[in-house]
């Protein structure tokens, strides 16, 4: 994953310490009455990893089996393949077949929709994702709107009516990337009351250069966390520990729910950083993630 890489010197420079809540985010979970514990879905974004076998697949697997082992691992995938090609029901449905009850994908709009038309005209292109999609069936997360990095605060309004333009049933996040979002308080404060009105998730991303994107503002009880570490440096675990405290502090206000997307620019460490992860989410937060293990661990 490219985006928010900063070269290697520039680290020891950033100030990684998570911002304080909004204040809408604190008013809108301290209204939530969820007094049990929140569902917590820790992943990564890809299971065709070659250089994962010998480590978390079993020495010998075959590319056709990655996905199962990967299910085994985690319960969850942040499905960047359905950005890069419009997804079928056959597909998605032998995806399903790999995976156990509880798993979930968590499929991103295909690029078709978001980066090439931009959210216009795109009825019959959506009908074809969502008809792609439902092959997941039970097994289906939450889905990733990502608009076109160029879309700023001037689409706001094509924005809200292809999100309006969606299913009610669908869980939704989205994340935004044009700078103005973040640099222009009214444009901030209108595209989030605009998410939070339409009950679409908002798409937390903490990478190192890209600072603002740390907005902390969530619009529904729910986070979607997606965390670009930097090659397991020191600060990738510093970062973790402090995302882990904030995650208990949301689940005390009553969270309903959280996924956290382990990403690296290199994503062959990502397993490895789930490791730290997740032992300190079921120690910090009472929960029974499955901690990945490693092959001869």
């Amino acid at each position: 994953m490219e985006f928010g890489r900063v070269s290697s010197d520039e680290l020891d420079k950033i100030d990684f310490t998570l911002p304080p809540d909004r204040p809408e985010t604190t008013a809108l979970l301290s209204k939530q009455k969820n007094k049990s514990k929140p569902d917590i879905f820790v992943g990564c974004a890809k299971w065709g990893r070659p250089d994962w076998v010998g480590k978390i697949y079993p020495k010998g697997t075959k590319a056709g089996d990655f996905l199962e082992h990967y299910a085994k691992q985690f319960n969850c995938i942040e499905l960047n393949a359905t950005f890069y090609r419009m997804p079928t029901r056959k597909q998605t449905s032998g995806w399903k077949s790999k995976v156990g009850d509880d798993f979930k994908f968590c499929p991103k709009f295909v690029d078709q929709i978001t980066h090439i038309k931009r959210l216009k005209d795109v009825d019959e292109l959506t009908d074809r994702f969502l008809d792609g999609i439902s092959g997941f069936e039970k097994n289906l997360g939450p889905v990733f709107l990502m608009p076109h990095p160029g879309m700023g605060p001037k689409t706001l309004e094509t924005m809200e009516a292809f999100i309006q333009s969606l299913p009610r049933d669908v869980e939704l996040y989205t994340e935004l990337r044009h700078k103005d979002w973040f640099a222009m308080p009214e444009a901030f404060d209108a595209v989030f009351a605009m998410l939070e009105r339409n009950k679409s998730g908002s798409i937390i991303t903490d990478a190192s250069g890209r600072r603002d994107c740390v907005h902390m503002r969530l619009t529904t009880p729910s986070a979607f966390i997606r965390f670009v570490g930097n090659g397991l440096h020191p600060t990738d675990y510093s970062r973790c520990d402090d995302w882990v405290k904030r995650m208990k502090a949301w689940a005390e206000l009553g969270i309903e729910s959280m996924y956290f997307f382990m990403h690296q620019h290199e994503e062959l460490h990502s397993p490895e950083l789930c490791r730290y992860l997740i032992p300190k989410i079921n120690e910090q937060l009472g929960t029974t993630i499955h901690v990945p293990q490693f092959v001869g661990s």
